[in-house]
């Protein structure tokens, strides 16, 4: 019965940033890009959700890019289309891959060409009010770069609430 009571006590004196962890609980996993030939560039990765509700990703933005878009690669009738979307639905205890000829993030308007062992920063934003910094790794374009590999490369962006990040192996 002490328990409880202690639990509940600790949990009200920590506030807003206790129960935050607990309600944004999307997980980046790595997120990689490949050199960009002009302006243009692509971001790939893997959205986890923890949670017990879907969320979506919204919007996402970059210092080094005019613009992020979302976009989806299909292939209907031998022909690959490519259409950007609002929002990318994540299911609750689900993840969405970001990965060539699927999903994918267009960072348009680079400020510099992308080359390998570059760095692209980007923060995701998701409609449950999450916001998530995460760095691209730059491969030679053949797939992830190791730096990417199994690792989980996000964190809370400055001044956000606290965010609960799952590293898997």
């Amino acid at each position: 019965m002490f328990a409880p009571r202690l639990l509940a006590c600790a949990l009200l004196a920590l506030g807003p940033a206790a129960t935050a962890a607990t309600h944004m609980p999307i997980e980046v996993r790595q997120p990689w890009s490949r050199p960009s030939a002009g302006t243009s560039g692509v971001g790939y990765m893997l959205l986890v959700n923890h949670g017990r509700t879907a969320d979506a990703l919204v919007k996402a933005e970059s210092p080094l890019a005019a613009r992020v878009e979302a976009h989806r690669a299909t292939l209907a009738g031998g022909v690959m289309s490519m259409a950007p979307q609002v929002r990318v639905e994540i299911p609750a205890g689900g993840s969405v891959a970001f990965a060539p000829g699927g999903y994918h993030l267009m960072f348009v308007g680079l400020k510099t060409p992308l080359k390998a062992g570059d760095r692209l920063p980007a923060t995701l934003v998701f409609a449950g009010g999450q916001r998530v910094a995460v760095s691209f790794a730059v491969g030679s374009g053949s797939g992830p770069p190791a730096a990417a590999m199994g690792h989980t490369v996000a964190r809370p962006e400055a001044g956000a609430e606290r965010t609960q990040l799952v590293t898997k192996k």
